[in-house]
């Protein structure tokens, strides 16, 4: 009745349980590790205003005095 006993589909088998196990890993990573989505990880100056970012920018030497200035005048 079945084509090869039955078990014709049996070399193809293993991959949807090694899927769904990997699909399974991935979900309890992200849920219980605090993956990238959970908000634990926030990027430095996260909820600063454009002045105090544009302080630190300044204070780290990635803008010139000029540039600084002028975005200063620009935020006000």
């Amino acid at each position: 009745m079945w084509m090869n006993g039955g078990w014709g589909w049996m070399p193809w088998g293993w991959i949807f349980p090694l899927f769904f196990l990997v699909l399974m890993v991935v979900f309890l990573v992200f849920m219980v590790g605090g993956g990238p989505m959970c908000g634990s990880h926030k990027t430095p100056g996260a909820g600063a205003t454009p002045r105090e970012e544009l302080d630190r920018r300044y204070a780290r030497g990635e803008i010139t005095r000029e540039e600084y200035q002028q975005m200063r005048k620009d935020l006000e």
